[in-house]
């Protein structure tokens, strides 16, 4: 049960108050407050009502949704797709059987898994781990702080952040910086529009290209070439399939982490040709008898 004495302490907008205490006056169950505000189109204030008193253990599940707009305090488990005009946020986890489609942002405090597609027009953000059974597009920028795992291709116009590890089945790309935690395991290429970093390896079936620079805290594995506009950093080894090119005027650099009389063993550089401006690490030429951790 929420009364006014709780909202008000949370110092709400005189506008949102007021309705309220106009609908609310004794106060009201708290999902049936949130369900109500978005019936009245107060979409905003939902949002605001589940930031200042968190998430519930309340679990609902359903068929499937059609709605303008969903904010629900606990867990929805979902039978089949989820359609939703506007924003999506949910409290606790969501679990859906098919795709899930918003018009707007997507804010998940818990985990996401769905069996279909993910595609939202505005961002996304999902604190847990986010695992789809087909692929993931973003409008606008993707932050997942947990685990990142799809069988097919991850889209997102904006900036893409991972605190965790990311599987991607097929190609993973961002339209600004992609930042990643801990290791990016790409079946096709990856492509950032501004800094690639990578706190632990890179390997991709495909290319590894970014815009500005390109950084791994352990080595970059790729099928094709590994490509940036800036400098090419690896803690590690670099070993791409086609090509691996620095930005004009930039270093490759490997081995970072790596004790120079190391870096035969640990921070080895393979391509079919001698990267220029190739500043440290081992090269090993196009086949290197040796491997590495990416």
């Amino acid at each position: 049960m929420l009364t006014k004495h709780f909202v008000r302490v949370k110092k709400p907008c005189t506008d949102g108050f007021r309705w309220f205490v106009r609908h609310f006056d004794e106060g009201g169950d708290y999902q049936t407050l949130l369900d109500t505000m978005v019936a009245a189109g107060r979409v905003g204030d939902a949002c605001w009502l589940l930031e200042q008193f968190g998430p519930t253990g309340e679990v609902r599940t359903v068929d499937s949704i059609d709605a303008e707009a969903i904010v629900f305090a606990g867990t929805l488990q979902v039978r089949g797709n989820v359609e939703v005009d506007d924003r999506l946020y949910v409290g606790g986890s969501l679990h859906a059987g098919g795709g899930v489609r918003v018009g707007g942002d997507v804010l998940l405090r818990g985990d996401l898994r769905i069996e279909g597609r993910l595609r939202a027009a505005g961002r996304v953000q999902v604190d847990g781990d986010l695992r789809a059974g087909w692929g993931v597009e973003a409008l606008s920028d993707l932050r997942c702080s947990g685990e990142l795992r799809t069988d097919w291709d991850v889209v997102c116009a904006g900036r893409l952040r991972l605190d965790g590890s990311a599987f991607v089945g097929l190609d993973l790309s961002a339209g600004g910086e992609l930042r990643c935690g801990k290791g990016l395991h790409v079946g096709g290429e990856i492509v950032a529009g501004a800094n690639l970093r990578a706190a632990q390896g890179i390997a991709a079936g495909g290319d590894v290209r970014s815009a500005m620079h390109l950084e791994a805290g352990w080595g970059i594995r790729a099928g094709g070439s590994i490509e940036a506009e800036g400098a090419i950093r690896a803690g590690e080894s670099l070993q791409a399939g086609v090509r691996i090119r620095a930005g004009h005027g930039y270093g490759v650099f490997a081995g970072l982490d790596v004790q120079v009389e190391d870096w035969q063993s640990s921070a080895w550089v393979s391509a079919p040709q001698r990267p220029d401006a190739l500043m440290s690490g081992w090269w090993s030429g196009p086949s290197a008898e040796q491997g590495g951790e990416t």
